[in-house]
């Protein structure tokens, strides 16, 4: 499997994907609202887009669905539940679903809602596993929730993303992660992981990002340390009501609620 990352350099901070079977060259290109660079990437790689997919939505992720498939022919597919949100879908996904590209690459689709509630995020099926994450899961940091749900949101981590191999590689919708180790510094002063990433992170170009993994995301992401002790701490300090040992599900909600103002 082929994966690129394309830096899109918009306000927005979009990363867009083409994933490539290295046998036929057959690409699925995911969120690519940057249709342009896209389908140039494709082309100078002699790579055929047959697939476009989108992991929801929003704009900044389905705005270069028409151009794109105009100039292909690629078929559309998003979650099942956005046929009403995303126009000319053809195949809507459920959890379970396997998206096939070329010959060697199959994806599985997961139905991960809390950024929004018609989100799918895709797992590759094979021994160096990647996760496609849209706006689900950041580099360090979660999806915001409006016009989403914030417990949707904690069940998707709890439940499918805390759940996935140490090694799979992460690759988000947006890059954020400056902002986002900043963060889970505010929240946990003393994570020394987070420190030292922040200091090789703050001036990466981001056309050549770093690739974060699970491993990674457990030492560096707040949303998945919920039973440290300083995260903790600092925490009841902003609401003394969660009391000496909050759920796991109440640290959450409460880092979710913070980062809305941070």
């Amino acid at each position: 499997m082929i994966v690129k990352q394309i830096w899109t350099n918009n306000r927005f901070r979009n990363f867009n994907y083409l994933i490539v079977c290295p046998q036929t060259g057959e690409a699925l290109a995911i969120d690519p609202l940057d249709h342009v660079q896209c389908l140039a990437v494709a082309k100078q790689n002699g790579w055929t887009i047959t697939q476009v997919l989108n992991t929801h939505e929003h704009a900044d992720h389905t705005g270069g669905n028409n151009a794109m498939i105009a100039a292909t022919g690629a078929k559309l597919l998003a979650h099942q539940n956005a046929k009403d949100t995303i126009a000319g879908i053809d195949i809507g996904l459920d959890a379970g679903d396997v998206v096939t590209v070329g010959k060697t690459v199959e994806l599985l689709a997961l139905d991960t809602p809390g950024h929004t509630m018609s989100h799918v995020c895709l797992l590759s099926q094979t021994d160096d596993p990647a996760l496609f994450c849209g706006d689900t899961l950041f580099n360090a940091g979660v999806g915001n929730c409006h016009g989403g749900n914030s417990v949707a949101l904690y069940e998707t981590f709890a439940a499918q993303l805390s759940q996935l191999q140490d090694d799979t590689r992460i690759y988000p919708g947006h890059d954020y992660i400056s902002n986002n180790l900043g963060f889970t510094l505010d929240r946990e002063p003393d994570n020394e992981a987070a420190k030292a990433l922040m200091t090789k992170v703050k001036d990466q170009n981001p056309a050549d990002a770093m690739v974060s993994t699970m491993a990674m995301e457990k030492q560096i992401n707040a949303f998945f340390r919920l039973q440290n002790p300083t995260l903790i701490a600092t925490l009841q300090q902003e609401f003394p009501e969660i009391g000496e040992n909050p759920s796991d599900k109440t640290v959450f909600l409460k880092l979710r609620e913070l980062r809305n103002k941070w």
